[in-house]
């Protein structure tokens, strides 16, 4: 599986890349240096961080929490890799890594909804979506797996800034973010007053448990070596580990319908790490049939099409279990891609994004407000595509 967090690490540098030219606004790193007394810190062992721009008018009062994402580690080799990356340790990272553009724009024209708000970027630097607490640090390179304490202080940090007065609060995440957003939801939740409007919004998070070409689960085994080194299943779902072993509660299929927070699902189909990583594993395709498709959909063939839109119906199942209650929304297109809500035209404008005519900005916002009840798929017969502009 090392395969999976190299691939992981190259793409992120290359989503970094483009936000930054796509950025609206670079906006300061906040270390919390006092993190560190509470065994709260990276994988390297340095302290928490997080980008925080203030809210104004109307917006003075709301909060957007949004977690970055970057994947998971499941070995000793694999998060000692991590810490000499952004993705392992804060003494790696600066403002400009991660511009504030789609969801966390302060423009009212590219972000009409949340604009105004005080919005926050968790920084991520545990690999395991912060579930990890392991007391223990690992003598040969002085690891330190403690996800979940990074979580609760940065958001202590928050509510002693005025985030525990909110009137309207939403957690959002991208890809290993966007797990985050739903493994955390209830937890969130229960940081504000019963009269606050509190919501999640999950990216490109809902990695799917479903069969590779192969026949099998092979994604599974990565999952479980994830959960095992992070100690993680104390900080998943109880009422899900209690039924099955704490892996699959990693997979938001299994954990989701124990959520009772209002939480949203903005995702793609055709998701393109999970077409690579979880359908297409090299382990399942040992001859290598599916590269050059699941790289560029432009070139697979109609044996291949087929097995794709095989796989949208697996993901589907999987996503529909949670149940289609007034609190539960969702929004999936059939773009090939992976994570949406962090670029502007994706977010708003793209016509190849939208909908029914309607931007994710707008259903999300709809659905946050309870404007409207937003659940839509996107038509079965629209075979995967670029969104682009």
């Amino acid at each position: 599986m090392m395969k999976v967090s190299q691939w992981l690490l190259h793409t992120l540098l290359c989503v970094l890349i483009f936000l930054k030219i796509e950025g609206t606004s670079e906006v300061g790193l906040t270390i919390i240096q006092e993190a560190v007394a509470k065994g709260a810190v990276c994988l390297d062992g340095s302290p928490p961080a997080y980008q925080f721009d203030a809210g104004s008018g109307q917006g003075l009062h709301n909060w957007l929490l949004h977690i970055q994402g970057g994947g998971w580690c499941n070995s000793i080799e694999d998060c000692h890799t991590r810490t000499y990356s952004l993705y392992g340790s804060s003494k790696k990272m600066k403002s400009s890594d991660y511009n504030f553009t789609g969801i966390l724009s302060n423009k009212q024209d590219l972000n009409p909804n949340f604009y105004n708000w005080n919005r926050v970027t968790m920084r991520y630097c545990d690999g395991s979506s912060f579930t990890g607490d392991v007391e223990a640090v690992d003598p040969g390179t002085n690891l330190h797996f403690r996800g979940a304490r990074v979580f609760n202080a940065i958001i202590e940090e928050l509510l002693g800034k005025g985030m525990k007065n909110a009137s309207n609060a939403l957690l959002s995440g991208s890809s290993a973010g966007g797990l985050a957003s739903i493994l955390h939801c209830d937890k969130f939740r229960a940081f504000f007053l019963k009269n606050t409007r509190v919501k999640c919004v999950s990216d490109a998070g809902y990695f799917a448990h479903v069969k590779d070409i192969s026949g099998e689960y092979k994604f599974e085994g990565y999952y479980d070596q994830v959960v095992t080194l992070h100690e993680s299943s104390k900080n998943l779902y109880h009422e899900c580990t209690t039924k099955m072993k704490p892996s699959l509660c990693f997979y938001p299929q299994f954990s989701m319908p124990y959520v009772k927070t209002p939480i949203f699902v903005l995702h793609s189909a055709y998701d393109t790490f999970q077409v690579q990583n979880i359908l297409a594993t090299p382990q399942a395709d040992p001859k290598g049939i599916f590269t050059k498709c699941k790289q560029d959909i432009n070139v697979c063939s109609s044996d291949q099409i087929q097995r794709l839109k095989d796989f949208r119906s697996d993901f589907l199942d999987a996503l529909l279990v949670v149940g289609n209650g007034l609190s539960r929304g969702w929004f999936v297109n059939n773009c090939f891609t992976h994570g949406q809500c962090e670029y502007q035209t994706k977010w708003l404008g793209n016509p190849s994004s939208k909908l029914n005519h309607k931007a994710i900005a707008e259903a999300i916002g709809d659905w946050f407000y309870d404007r409207s009840t937003i659940q839509m798929i996107d038509n079965q017969n629209v075979l995967p595509h670029y969104c682009i502009n």
